[in-house]
């Protein structure tokens, strides 16, 4: 039997301390999505919630632990999602959040953080920048830094995602997940393979961003110098040793994908499935696009991952005109 930080039994516990809201998630066939990609397809929709992605699973997981524990205020560098769900969280609780972040983050994730209650502080860099500073604050008050992916319990949380897919999904031949610091791919991968062994975990990256991607393909730690990808969830340079640790056990493959790539995948969410999607949650979409042979009459889930993107940068990169986001709006 194969050895990560995670636990099934402590996996099948978080879903006792997550809120309902964020837990069974749909989980849909897309017969028209499935015609334009070669394959049938089912989508795992993780965005149907009040923070709309997926990231909450783990928060309250870390937040429900410190509650018990009588801790009253936590930090963490977000870019954008991480923190909107540590705030919503918070919030539930009554525990006091801070959130650093990117001045290159979408301002739409930076107004839904200040929105969510917690005190945000925005630095100049990328992401990394910010994670010094949160640890900076952590240690300087003397509270909870936490950090997605490294923290178990934001693996855990996200992982509870496969529990469903197991259950909702049992013919699934691959499940594509999105790849940045690793929760999602670690803790959906953890369950699918003690769970589902014959479903492929496949993990998706930009090619502006590859750090974890050429980590998982050369067996070490890779960080690069820069990140330069519009999928700005999953563009981190530095991969954690041990997240990496896992991943090199759960996952069964990790591509990169053109960013021409990342924007037809929101076209076609937006055409064929009325999703308006950030660029990190079509990673599953394009890595078909870019190798169709290799889906083809097969059963693929892609996780539906995030939709918290600025409307005008979503315009640039789909092209589709304010008539159209309308229609699909007034459709929800």
């Amino acid at each position: 039997m194969f050895r990560t930080r995670l636990e099934l039994d402590r996996v099948r516990a978080a879903r006792g301390v997550i809120d309902p809201v964020f837990l069974d998630s749909p989980l849909f066939g897309c017969d028209a999505l499935g015609r334009a990609l070669g394959c049938a397809v089912s989508i795992k929709l993780e965005t149907a919630n009040p923070v709309r992605s997926f990231k909450a699973r783990g928060t309250e997981v870390v937040v429900g632990g410190l509650r018990d524990q009588g801790q009253t205020a936590v930090v963490c560098a977000s870019a954008g999602n991480l923190g909107w769900a540590l705030g919503w969280s918070g919030r539930r609780h009554g525990m006091d959040v801070t959130v650093v972040a990117s001045r290159r983050a979408p301002a739409a994730k930076l107004d839904r953080i200040r929105a969510s209650g917690a005190v945000l502080e925005v630095v100049d860099g990328d992401f990394e920048s910010a994670r010094e500073r949160a640890a900076e604050i952590a240690r300087r008050r003397g509270i909870r830094l936490v950090e997605d992916s490294l923290d178990v319990e934001t693996c855990e949380g996200a992982a509870t995602i496969g529990l469903e897919v197991a259950q909702q999904a049992p013919s699934a031949d691959a499940v594509l997940i999105a790849l940045g610091g690793g929760a999602m791919a670690t803790g959906v991968g953890y369950v699918l393979k003690v769970l589902a062994p014959a479903t492929e975990v496949i993990c998706v990256q930009p090619h502006g961003a590859p750090a974890m991607t050429r980590s998982w393909r050369e067996r070490r730690v890779v960080t690069t110098d820069s990140a330069d990808t519009i999928a700005d969830g999953v563009a981190g340079r530095y991969p954690i040793s041990a997240v990496l640790d896992d991943l090199l056990v759960v996952a069964d493959d990790a591509v990169l994908v053109e960013e021409a790539s990342i924007m037809a995948g929101m076209r076609l969410l937006l055409q064929h499935a009325g999703l308006v999607v950030e660029p990190s949650a079509a990673l599953g979409v394009a890595a078909v696009l870019e190798d169709p042979d290799r889906f083809a009459g097969r059963h693929v889930v892609t996780i539906i991952c995030g939709s918290n993107v600025d409307l005008d940068d979503y315009h640039r990169w789909v092209g589709a005109g304010p008539q159209d986001l309308g229609a699909v709006e007034a459709g929800r």
